[in-house]
């Protein structure tokens, strides 16, 4: 398994980890197979989604944040729920194939590390299957 930190700088943000994740597929010596990329976070989700225009991520965002009102009569009393909310409907993992080290992503497609209680270190697990 191969783990990195990612540090997000704003309370809601999608990260770009594409990088990472080719990194980690590379370093495991397989040609193909499959890995999950998953964030031991309740706060936080990870996402496949188009990483050409950063308006996408930006009305990804808004979308949530419409989705999931700040000002719901919420009980957790720590103030985040909204957080642990858009974190479920996103969910804390993808599994992405990849074929000759390369990852099988469409061609405007990148992988994101969803954070929405920020900002803070998030830790990234990826586990590459394969041969």
């Amino acid at each position: 398994m191969y783990e990195f930190t990612v540090a997000t700088r704003r309370k809601e943000e999608l990260v770009n980890i594409t990088s990472f994740v080719r990194r980690a597929i590379e370093e495991s010596g397989k040609t193909r197979g499959i890995c999950a990329v998953y964030v031991p976070h309740t706060t936080a989700g990870v996402t496949i989604n188009e990483s050409a225009d950063p308006d996408v991520v930006l009305d990804i965002l808004r979308g949530l944040r419409h989705a999931v009102p700040e000002n719901l009569p919420y009980e957790h009393g720590e103030g985040n729920s909204p957080a642990h909310v858009k974190a479920s409907i996103v969910g804390p993992s993808v599994s992405v194939l990849f074929e000759d080290r390369k990852l099988l992503l469409g061609t405007w497609q990148g992988i994101f590390l969803c954070e929405f209680d920020g900002p803070r270190t998030r830790r990234v697990w990826v586990q590459v299957v394969g041969e």
